[in-house]
């Protein structure tokens, strides 16, 4: 008779012991939901920035009333698309250096 294709563990036919887990792989299961947060907030820094670059009137003008305390923060921008151009450019770099720092 053949063993089964994948060992099983608690005894019988095909039994093995197992390693204890190492606190190494549990302190990277913590990190993980520390990288996602991260890597969520590199997309919406590129995707945000890429709007801001290419229609930067239209993506200030959407924030700019009305909107939930976001009004302050649009204010340098208004009437100023070279501005949110430039600030865009810093953005998305900003996002992809966030991203690329990602180990997992």
């Amino acid at each position: 008779m053949t063993s089964p294709p994948f060992r099983r563990e608690g005894g019988g036919p095909g039994s093995q012991e197992t390693a204890p887990v190492t606190p190494g792989l549990l302190r990277a299961q913590e990190n993980i939901w520390e990288s996602r947060a991260a890597e969520m907030a590199a997309i919406f820094m590129v995707g945000d920035g890429l709007i801001g670059l290419l229609q930067p009137r239209r993506h200030v003008d959407l924030w700019k009333d009305d909107a939930l305390g976001t009004e302050k923060l649009v204010r340098p921008f208004v009437d100023k698309p070279g501005r949110r151009r430039l600030y865009a450019v810093v953005q998305i770099a900003a996002g992809l250096a966030l991203a690329a720092r990602q180990k997992r």
